[in-house]
């Protein structure tokens, strides 16, 4: 039995229709539903290729032979599992929850990722997760075992959450723990330096990941809708600030609209799939839209 908290069956109803397929070329052990770099027996025809010495006498095409008087060989693109690897950001900023009765950042990411993660087992795809803060503090290999939810579900319980650190070096860690060209599926509010993501996320896709991010925000972040005289203390960072939030509404939009700019274009400019996950919209809702895009 794995943690309600976190996994949610609900959810997943809404979305038991929809497949999350590699938008790029996969490496793969099973027969599965991913596209692969390696020709295989699929039903799906890709080409013909002149016959040459050795090739299989049963994969030629006769019905050419008869029209040409020359002998080819059908071609067939091989579909494969898929290894994903979630990476979940168990920082400190991730803890942040607006309302008592809303989840915090973290919790939210760590269901998303739960039910990707149960969507992907279900298509026999093989899963990985990494929890990270200012270091990788639990990895669990790819595997597509029976019961291996569970291993993602207790690698995502909080421990001590820290400060960030550079994703730069987290990401090119991750990118050397899993070799194999596959999937990754990054959750984090990305309250980074710029230069280290995208230093990142060009090395995973360097190695040829199709790499995914869901900037998981509150909606308090978004929408800063401060009443009154208010204290913000830092997460990741000492010190605190008192200020009525009226005065300062206008000018912190207009910033945080630049910074989310600034995320999207650098992810398009990396070849991410990019998806905005507040914590205020219903998990069906978020997952259904990053899944639907894929379609």
């Amino acid at each position: 039995m794995t943690d309600r908290k976190l996994f949610q069956p609900e959810a997943l109803k809404r979305i038991h229709k929809l497949d999350l397929r590699a938008r790029y070329v996969m490496e793969g052990l099973l027969s599965g539903m991913h596209k692969s770099p390696f020709f295989g027996q699929s039903m799906e025809f890709l080409q013909h290729r002149q016959y040459t010495r050795g090739d299989d006498l049963r994969r030629i095409d006769w019905k050419v032979w008869g029209k040409q008087d020359k002998f080819y060989v059908k071609q067939y693109e091989e579909e494969t599992n898929l290894r994903a690897v979630l990476m979940v950001d168990a920082s400190e900023s991730m803890r942040y929850g607006g309302r008592p009765d809303a989840m915090t950042k973290y919790e939210y990411a760590a269901t998303l990722a739960v039910s990707l993660g149960y969507l992907l087992l279900q298509q026999q795809d093989a899963v990985g997760c990494v929890r990270f803060d200012d270091d990788l503090r639990q990895i669990v290999p790819a595997t597509s075992g029976r019961g291996h939810l569970n291993t993602i579900v207790q690698s995502l319980e909080t421990g001590e959450m820290r400060e960030k650190t550079d994703l730069s070096t987290i990401l090119a860690r991750t990118a050397e723990l899993f070799p194999r060209r596959g999937m990754v599926i990054l959750f984090s509010d990305l309250f980074i330096p710029r230069a280290g993501l995208w230093s990142g996320l060009k090395t995973l896709r360097s190695r040829g990941h199709d790499v995914i991010v869901f900037h998981v925000l509150d909606p308090d972040e978004r929408r800063f809708t401060f009443h009154g005289p208010t204290r913000f203390d830092g997460l990741e960072q000492s010190g605190f600030l008192r200020c009525n939030p009226r005065a300062l509404r206008e000018g912190y939009l207009e910033f945080f609209e630049k910074y989310l700019d600034e995320i999207r274009s650098g992810c398009a400019a990396c070849r991410v799939d990019y998806n905005l996950a507040d914590t205020g919209d219903p998990l069906d809702a978020t997952l259904s839209r990053m899944l639907l895009k894929r379609q």
